[in-house]
């Protein structure tokens, strides 16, 4: 058994061990919040900013300008915040280009993102877009588990408006736990949010509800998306998914329209189910890497879909790791864990990793097999 088997293998027999496989419970919310912010909603022509600083409210009303209106900082995120007009669903396929960096599975550790962004020279020592022309993909799950969420969500939004301010891109694409708060499964909420919601006087789902900035933009956010021969997604497409992802542009609509619906409604609606599906769905799977699809069956959905490869994040793994011959490409290199993170390159179709210290190398050879 190779080395990167047995450290799957060893993760599912201590999650086992200590019980972390059976459901959770919403924690507790913290006796304290001492920043985080800001929470900004739209009220017909004003903007409503809110922060926690020291456990307490502050709050400031702006005009929501036609140009954007700029929020200064106050706690919690250090940078001034640029909020743009409401914004219209992306794109859910786009032409080749010549450079993407692409990474998954921030889970509010924004600290630990900035540092892996600064050091490969995605963003500056000021933390603003550095990239150029290029491309960056992150797929999915910056909410849950780590303290610095809220952090995340600004930088990724404000980074996505100075890319293409200089013809560059940032692309978001919806993971599982987007979809998980959204419609109001917080099992895995860093206790401090609950509080941040108490204080705010709303639940935790509601502070990114339809009225809010990043709630807005995180409806028109794919799923999907496939840049050149390369599809991006969180989970992965299962051969029950196909169909799915041969309408890349109905299914997004179809995930946008249902964020925020009541858990057990977009479960039990046919027209949703396969969307949210735990097992198949394209923000849930990982049959690329337990046994269930073997290489071949892998080569199938890339013809189906007439692509090179599938890039994914939701199963961790030590590193950013190549599958089935660089058919799969596995880019949550276990962030949440606020130790090591690292970044996918793919350079005119010549894939490499980038390190925490800024040096690039090979990608890890993963090995599937490791069993439900």
């Amino acid at each position: 058994m190779s080395c990167f088997r047995s450290f799957l293998s060893t993760a599912l027999l201590l999650a086992c061990a200590t019980g972390t496989l059976q459901a959770r419970e919403v924690a507790a919310p913290a006796a304290r919040v001492e920043a985080d912010g800001p929470y900004v909603f739209r009220q017909g022509k004003q903007l409503q900013a809110n922060w926690i600083c020291a456990d307490k409210v502050e709050s400031r009303t702006l005009p929501a300008n036609a140009a954007g209106t700029d929020v200064a900082p106050l706690c919690g995120y250090q940078h001034s915040v640029h909020v743009a007009p409401a914004g219209t669903p992306s794109v859910a396929v786009l032409p080749a280009v010549p450079r993407i960096v692409a990474l998954s599975d921030i889970h509010g550790q924004y600290g630990l993102l900035v540092r892996l962004l600064r050091a490969n020279k995605v963003i500056d020592a000021q933390d603003r877009w550095a990239l150029g022309t290029d491309t960056l993909v992150i797929a999915g799950d910056v909410f849950d588990r780590g303290p610095q969420v809220t952090e995340a969500f600004w930088l990724l939004y404000g980074l996505q408006q100075q890319a293409a301010a200089v013809g560059g891109a940032v692309h978001f694409v919806l993971g599982n736990h987007e979809t998980m708060v959204l419609y109001d499964d917080l099992r895995y909420v860093n206790p401090k949010y609950l509080r941040s919601a108490q204080l705010l006087g709303r639940s935790y789902p509601q502070l990114y509800g339809p009225d809010s900035v990043i709630g807005q933009w995180l409806r028109t956010r794919p799923v999907l998306l496939k840049i050149g021969d390369t599809l991006f997604l969180h989970g992965g497409i299962s051969p029950e998914a196909v169909e799915l992802a041969l309408d890349p542009v109905r299914t997004n609509a179809g995930y946008q329209a249902s964020l925020g619906l009541p858990k057990a409604e977009v479960k039990a609606d046919p027209a949703t189910a396969p969307l949210y599906d735990g097992k198949t769905s394209p923000i849930w799977y990982r049959g690329y890497f337990d046994g269930r699809l073997d290489t071949a069956g892998v080569q199938n959905v890339l013809d189906r879909l007439q692509l090179t490869r599938i890039v994914v994040g939701h199963t961790s793994m030590p590193h950013v790791s190549s599958f089935h011959g660089d058919r799969v490409i596995a880019i949550d290199s276990s962030i949440k864990n606020g130790e090591n993170g690292e970044l996918l390159f793919i350079e005119k179709g010549t894939l490499s990793r980038g390190l925490l210290d800024g040096s690039r190398v090979p990608l890890a050879q993963g090995e599937p097999g490791l069993q439900d």
